[in-house]
C-alpha cells in the first residue's frame, strides 16, 4: 500500500481519571510514559503505556484519556457510554495521501484536513459510520 507502513499505534481508552485507571495497566507489565500530556484543543490528558518493541519497530500502545471539562469529546463519550475503548489509531506514512484515497473512495471523514495531536503527532479521525461503528484515528509524525 502507497500510504504505509501502517502499523497500530494504540488504542484509546476514556478514563475518568487517570490515576484510579493506570495500576492495571502498570500490574500487567506496560511501561507508563514519563509524562502526561494536555491536549487543549480536544480537552483531554492524555497518558499512554508502552508495550514491547518488537523488531525495533515504534511498540504498540494503550492511551488513556481523561477529560478536562464534561463538554469535551471525551467528556460527552464518558456521559454516554462510560468508560472504555474510545478509538483505534494506525500511524501511516503518508496521512495526506492516505486521506485523499478514503475520501475518493466514498469514507466519511471526521478531519480532512490533519490536526495536531497528542506526542506532536499529526492526526484525522474516520467517521465511525464508514467503519462499522469504530472511530480510527489515522496518525503520522508531525512536521
Amino acid at each position: 500500500m502507497p500510504y504505509g507502513p501502517i502499523t497500530l499505534d494504540h488504542i484509546g481508552i476514556a478514563a475518568p481519571d487517570l490515576e484510579a485507571a493506570t495500576p492495571f495497566w502498570t500490574l500487567l507489565g506496560l511501561a507508563q510514559g514519563e509524562h502526561d500530556e494536555t491536549v487543549e484543543d480536544q480537552g483531554v490528558v492524555t497518558r499512554f503505556f508502552s508495550t514491547d518493541k518488537q523488531n525495533g519497530r515504534h511498540p504498540a500502545r494503550i492511551e488513556l484519556l481523561e477529560p478536562t471539562a464534561e463538554d469535551t469529546p471525551i467528556g460527552r463519550f464518558l456521559e454516554r457510554r462510560g468508560a472504555g475503548v474510545q478509538q483505534v489509531c494506525f500511524r501511516v506514512g503518508d496521512l495526506e495521501g492516505l486521506i485523499q484515497h478514503l475520501l475518493d473512495h466514498g469514507v466519511r471523514m471526521i478531519d480532512e484536513v490533519p490536526r495536531k495531536g497528542a506526542g506532536g503527532m499529526r492526526i484525522a479521525f474516520v467517521h465511525p459510520k464508514s467503519t462499522g461503528g469504530v472511530l480510527v484515528e489515522l496518525a503520522s509524525k508531525g512536521d
